[in-house]
């Protein structure tokens, strides 16, 4: 078989058009650029419905038509790949898009569920009036749906630890040496150096960063959320220690109190599993002092919520923390386990004070003296008056966190720690890429694009949840 070609029988006519659209937004861009820095726009005399445009104006269309023709173009690349039958006319791109379908359908019913009902979903449902929240969103959950659906063997065309002899460094396309019925006869974005399968590893790393990332972020804000609020609101002795705490962890550089938790030595001493038995009783403790402020008048609730939390939660504890679930069903490898308490310890103290500043100045509020009045107590407002109207910002930071978090995950991959060695996660495979980068870009750049995008995609939903909070 012949290597594929990237656009396959769609490039004669969508490729030029690529390329026109890309030159159009270019030079249009650099137009408007330039007139900015040696131009004014003149203040017209007296009141006018429209000024006339000027050069400025129709250089900001060209750059709106050549990033629109740009966005068509590639979904009709994507289109394409989805109707065109046979691999050759499909090209790389075409089998790409067809291998994904099933994230392409999970993104059209959440898109159009959440625009049908966007008025009656709160803050997520107004993400949706902001292009920016948009397209934010559509990048990190494209991510999410591809990391699920590959965990779940939907999507991949090889096994990501596999090695085919004769796919060593091959470019993207290259037919698969040797195969056999049911194999895919395709490496769609090549080999890399040990003749592993670059797409599926890069769809494999995706579900590394998904089970880490947002779970050991949140572990994060159910500890500073924990110590934060009553910090704030007691004060005295307690905000007095726990901020030199705090302050004390923020001291060290982020990327050295990784290094030194997730280095073998200390790993080897213990320390990280008695942190994990410190560190996640937090989530426990907040939901159990959740329900018991918000129910204390309801003890038949009350009690229930309380056992479900501690029944479930200590299920979880011992399985994640302790690795000694009774059932059997929880486990957390140890390697696993020592990123994600790094990550909690090392992001902790910055929710700290983050819901500590929010929290003095929340606690001045005329609804925190109302609640005062009513005589509910220092937990029912802590959590119930105080928490919900720091949410706005909380979110926002959640998000970025997120992106903060999948950075150092890749940084620590790349340093070879942490995960496992044959880890698809994508800081390792860009560490092993990079070692043959000045002949083969593939295996390096592939992770190194689909971090970019998934942090891209974190931070403009931050900014998108940032806008949308502020009109709220």
């Amino acid at each position: 078989m012949e290597p594929l070609s990237w656009t396959g029988a769609m490039g004669p006519v969508l490729n030029p058009l690529l390329l026109a659209a890309v030159a159009v937004f270019v030079v249009s861009l650099a137009v408007q650029v330039v007139l900015s820095l040696v131009t004014t726009r003149p203040v017209p005399d007296g009141p006018t419905l429209s000024a006339p445009r000027g050069l400025s104006d129709y250089a900001g269309l060209g750059v709106t038509a050549g990033f629109g023709l740009a966005v068509l173009v590639c979904l009709a690349y994507l289109v394409g790949g989805l109707v065109i039958p046979g691999y050759k006319a499909k090209g790389i791109l075409g089998c790409l898009s067809q291998r994904l379908w099933p994230v392409w359908l999970s993104l059209v019913v959440v898109f159009v569920l959440s625009f049908g009902f966007k008025r009656r979903l709160g803050l997520y449902g107004k993400l949706f009036d902001s292009t920016i929240g948009m397209l934010g969103f559509a990048l990190v959950m494209f991510w999410v749906f591809a990391g699920i659906y590959g965990a779940m063997d939907l999507i991949l065309t090889h096994d990501p630890l596999s090695q085919v002899s004769g796919m060593k460094n091959k470019v993207p396309g290259t037919p698969l040496s040797g195969a056999e019925d049911g194999d895919y006869p395709y490496y769609l974005l090549g080999g890399d150096n040990l003749a592993r399968d670059v797409f599926s590893r890069m769809i494999a790393g995706a579900w590394e960063v998904i089970k880490i990332a947002p779970f050991a972020t949140l572990f994060a804000f159910m500890v500073g959320i924990t110590l934060g609020l009553p910090a704030a609101y007691y004060g005295g002795k307690l905000d007095t220690v726990l901020s030199f705490a705090a302050n004390l962890i923020l001291a060290f550089p982020v990327i050295l109190l990784f290094y030194l938790l997730v280095t073998p030595e200390i790993v080897a001493t213990g320390i990280p599993v008695y942190m994990a038995a410190v560190l996640f009783v937090f989530p426990i403790l907040f939901f159990v002092v959740l329900f018991n402020s918000r129910f204390h008048t309801q003890p038949q609730k009350r009690a229930l919520y309380i056992g479900i939390t501690l029944v479930l939660g200590l299920w979880l504890y011992l399985g994640i923390a302790w690795n000694a679930d009774p059932l059997g069903i929880i486990s957390f490898p140890p390697n696993l386990l020592v990123v994600f308490v790094s990550v909690v310890f090392v992001n902790s103290p910055t929710v700290f004070r983050i819901v500590r500043g929010l929290a003095l100045d929340i606690k001045t509020r005329d609804y925190v003296a109302a609640a005062q009045t009513r005589g509910e107590g220092p937990w029912y407002i802590m959590l119930w008056e105080i928490l919900p109207n720091a949410r706005g910002p909380l979110i926002v930071d959640f998000c970025l966190r997120i992106g903060y978090t999948t950075i150092l995950l890749g940084t620590l991959g790349f340093f070879g720690l942490g995960l496992s060695p044959e880890s698809p996660d994508w800081g390792s495979t860009i560490n092993e890429g990079r070692k043959l980068l000045s002949i083969y870009l593939h295996p390096a750049i592939t992770p190194a694009l689909a971090l970019l995008s998934l942090v891209l995609g974190l931070n403009l939903l931050a900014d998108g949840l940032r806008e949308e909070s502020l009109r709220d």
